[in-house]
């Protein structure tokens, strides 16, 4: 293969032949992880109601997959900088499609909890990988700048693809085949990607530090382990512990980085305003959203009453906004500004939040549609234009490794707002006063009082449905105002750190 490390002052460099057939099967990459991470909110219901998981397992089985990824992103990133940027896509894509057939088959809250877990060891490859043979194929910044943005618009195609094909599917199967739509995407991936990809890699990495890639795994999971016990059970000794853990373990994994003379990760990077901001952004700005992206299903599901397939298409507005807003990001932050347009987006994003905070049990589909529609423009200008920052910050054989700290801020961003928002819905759902002779389990989640009430006599299952959904409600309004004051404060701190930052452009 030619390597695409050569400096790109020729032509044949800034125009690589097949270059956009190339950009086809990373996004199919992209299209992999998001459908997967879409369906879950999906299935979450059914899952519920099969294996039975009590509200802690539920929230473990949401959020182990950002755990994990979290920890190992920049880990993964970087091997694929020493063996080859190709190499660990494909390989990652194959073993994602392997263990998707584990987690469409567990038949536990443990093993499907230890599934996600697996899933988030091979999904590590996949993000930074794409990302990073996107910098190295597209030397061109108005091109580069166009395929992140076909690169984020079909994350949130993603978005929409995963509930649509998801709810046609629950509806069918059972709950395990949402899935296994993971195998036909990963074989087509790995077959044209063979032929089509060039394989990129740094031309002298240095060796590749386990004693780094453990204190990042081991640093990663215990803070956002802490993070999340805390938040849903308080402070114990326990939750204390892995919190301290975790924080030494990555203050010691960025004195390793600072003192290594071929580090894992080059921590100079952050000294970059524009980099550090855009990362900040995107970490501050999933951390609002994903609380609501994770109970947007069951809302859609088991308050008002939607059908799956249904519920799938309810979600549509938001990721059409953002694949039309991330198709034109980069074109609008050179002709405005960067920090316009990322502020901007967030504000948008934010305020659309905070119309979320009026939903009620009934609250008509015109709401809620635009809402997310606006929430989906927002977030593909924001997501797109600080994903060009980050990319177009660094040189190119380090761009597997900036690539997964853009990423490892997406996932944590996720794991944290999982675990705080959701938090946040689950403590006020569990407040509510149900009927006499309801089930201690029927507190633990929607679901399962969904299924406690199949059981109950007429009146008394709906004074219990009536009592938990106008509780899960209110916990929605909650984490609502919360993401809402979150992306409204990161909209004006990107206005800050943004400042004077612009885009590549050609010449």
């Amino acid at each position: 293969m030619t390597s695409t490390l050569q400096p790109a002052a020729t032509t044949e460099a800034v125009k690589r032949p097949g270059r956009w057939l190339a950009l086809s099967v990373l996004v199919l990459a992209v299209l992999l992880v998001a459908v997967d991470a879409t369906v879950l909110g999906l299935a979450t219901p059914y899952i519920s109601e099969d294996l039975n998981p009590s509200g802690t397992q539920l929230l473990w089985i949401g959020d182990v997959y950002s755990f994990v990824i979290a920890g190992l992103l920049v880990s993964m990133g970087s091997l694929g900088d020493r063996i080859g940027r190709k190499r660990i896509l494909l390989g990652g894509a194959t073993a994602f499609g392997a263990i998707s057939v584990l987690n469409a088959y567990a038949t536990t809250p443990g093993l499907m909890i230890l599934a996600r877990a697996l899933l988030g060891v091979a999904g590590a490859t996949l993000m930074p990988a794409t990302l990073a043979l996107i910098r190295n194929i597209f030397h061109d910044p108005r091109e580069r700048s166009l395929a992140v943005g076909i690169w984020g618009a079909t994350a949130s195609a993603g978005t929409a693809v995963g509930p649509i094909t998801g709810g046609f599917l629950l509806e069918h199967f059972w709950w395990g085949s949402v899935f296994l739509i993971n195998l036909p995407v990963m074989a087509v991936l790995v077959l044209v990607g063979i032929r089509t990809l060039p394989e990129s890699r740094d031309p002298a990495p240095g060796p590749w530090d386990l004693i780094s890639v453990v204190l990042s795994l081991v640093g990663m999971i215990g803070v956002v382990y802490a993070v999340k016990e805390a938040a849903t059970h308080g402070v114990t000794a326990p939750t204390l512990a892995a919190g301290l853990l975790g924080a030494a373990a990555l203050y010691g994994f960025v004195h390793r980085q600072l003192t290594m003379p071929t580090p894992l990760l080059d921590m100079r990077l952050f000294r970059r305003r524009g980099f550090g901001g855009a990362v900040l952004a995107d970490l501050l700005t999933v951390l609002g959203m994903s609380g609501l992206v994770f109970f947007l299903s069951q809302y859609l599901q088991l308050v008002q009453g939607r059908r799956p397939f249904e519920a799938g298409l309810a979600e549509l507005p938001a990721a059409v906004g953002a694949v039309a807003s991330g198709l034109v990001a980069g074109r609008a932050a050179r002709r405005f500004s960067v920090r316009a347009v990322v502020s901007g987006g967030l504000a948008a994003v934010g305020l659309a939040l905070a119309a979320l905070t009026t939903l009620g049990r009934s609250t008509g589909y015109p709401i809620l549609g635009a809402a997310l529609l606006v929430v989906g423009i927002g977030a593909g200008f924001s997501f797109t234009v600080t994903a060009d920052v980050i990319l177009s910050s660094v040189p190119r054989e380090q761009a597997g490794a900036a690539s997964a700290v853009s990423e490892t801020a997406y996932e944590l961003g996720a794991a944290l707002g999982i675990a705080l928002l959701g938090s946040i819905v689950t403590g006020a759902y569990r407040a509510f006063t149900g009927p006499a002779g309801t089930p201690a389990q029927a507190h633990e989640s929607l679901g399962a009082a969904v299924e406690a009430a199949a059981k109950m006599p007429p009146h008394t299952a709906e004074a219990l449905l009536d009592a938990s959904r106008d509780s899960f409600v209110h916990g929605l309004h909650l984490a609502s105002g919360a993401g809402a004051a979150v992306l409204l404060g990161t909209a004006v701190v990107a206005w800050f750190l943004l400042k004077n930052q612009k885009l590549e452009s050609a010449g």
